[in-house]
């Protein structure tokens, strides 16, 4: 059995937020492959069903990020999992908008969520990195992670979460290079470069032989005028 979770802030007003890419993820994963309602569970809201063979049981922590930890700590005794067993899906500063790396174990980063996490049920639990983007300055981080997604980010937004349905049962199985292989697919498919080969010239012609020239047939004055000369040379 696996535990899979997304981070994010609960409530209307912090939903479409940077920050809560990782409530996106478990939520389209839940809609695609069938998983139960979600109901009120652990300090969070869990949906449970299955990704290829193995069992899962996703989970949206409602503590608020800063205190993700005790969610996900709640969740992982009950289900008697380790922390190699939990997946814990979130926003990436590091990453560019729509990138998507797998990682087992290491450091928060900063990441308040994964802190809380980190305090919880130590660091040797699974991570998806779901790439935001950097705003460039350490001053504008908050207010970057915890404004709406632009409009302009709407299509790759849209095809990252597909590709994470996607490659949900390779994740849950443990293959995280497949799983990579298919949000990669989604994001970058494969496209008509709208050029054709140029069509081959054909052969020129080979002009048709020029007819002999007619040859006017003999008169009959002719005939004889040749008769009379070979007479004369015998």
């Amino acid at each position: 059995m696996k535990l899979i979770v997304g981070l994010g802030n609960p409530g209307a007003k912090y939903a479409a937020n940077r920050h809560n890419i990782g409530f996106m993820a478990v939520d389209r994963i839940a809609a695609d492959h069938g998983f139960s309602p979600w109901k009120a569970r652990f300090h969070g809201l869990a949906a449970e069903g299955r990704l290829g063979t193995m069992r899962v049981t996703l989970l949206k922590p409602q503590t608020f990020m800063n205190l993700s930890g005790q969610s996900v700590g709640e969740a992982m005794r009950y289900l008697k999992l380790t922390p190699a067993e939990v997946i814990v899906m979130h926003d990436e500063l590091d990453l560019a908008p729509g990138k998507c790396r797998v990682k087992q174990g290491g450091g928060h980063a900063g990441h308040n969520g994964l802190r809380s996490i980190h305090q919880h049920i130590g660091a040797d639990y699974g991570r998806v990195r779901l790439g935001v983007g950097h705003p460039g300055d350490k001053e504008r981080v908050a207010g970057h992670v915890l404004s709406d997604f632009a409009k302009a980010d709407q299509g790759w937004l849209d095809d990252l979460l597909r590709g994470v349905s996607d490659g949900a049962a390779a994740l849950a199985q443990g293959d995280g290079p497949r799983f990579q292989n298919l949000v990669a697919a989604r994001l970058q498919p494969a496209r008509n470069s709208g050029t054709r080969p140029a069509p081959e010239k054909p052969a020129p012609a080979i002009p048709a032989p020029a007819p002999a020239p007619a040859v006017e047939p003999a008169s009959l004055t002719d005939k004889l005028r040749q008769l009379s000369e070979r007479f004369r040379q015998t």
